[in-house]
């Protein structure tokens, strides 16, 4: 079993900059890939960002170029650094942890961006 607890969200005003935190605690040697999910009020959940255990990246287009997100397998943390941020990036952000092909996720952190 994985435990995901995010951390480090907030407002900031757009073209800010922020950077959200996921502590993984339990059976953390077996997690493979983590990942960064969102979800917008009336909108579905949506890819944002993954890392493998090696630190391989993938970024979803809208946030190439602004987001980086970073892993610390010694710390079971992974971080997203949010860059350049815009009103439409307003989401609450998930970690996710992928552990023997079973999804696990956190309970979110609320990212707001004002205009």
């Amino acid at each position: 079993q994985v435990h995901l607890v995010e951390s480090g969200g907030g407002l900031v005003q757009a073209g800010g900059s922020l950077s959200i935190s996921c502590v993984a605690s339990g059976s953390t040697f077996a997690i493979n890939d983590m990942a960064w999910y969102r979800q917008a009020p009336g909108k579905q959940r949506e890819l944002v960002a993954q890392i493998s255990r090696e630190s391989s990246t993938f970024y979803a287009d809208f946030v190439k170029g602004r987001f980086t997100a970073s892993r610390d397998n010694a710390k079971n943390t992974v971080t997203l650094q949010m860059n350049s941020l815009r009103p439409e990036d307003t989401a609450v952000y998930y970690c996710n942890a992928d552990y023997y092909g079973r999804d696990f996720w956190g309970k979110g952190t609320l990212v707001t961006v004002s205009s």
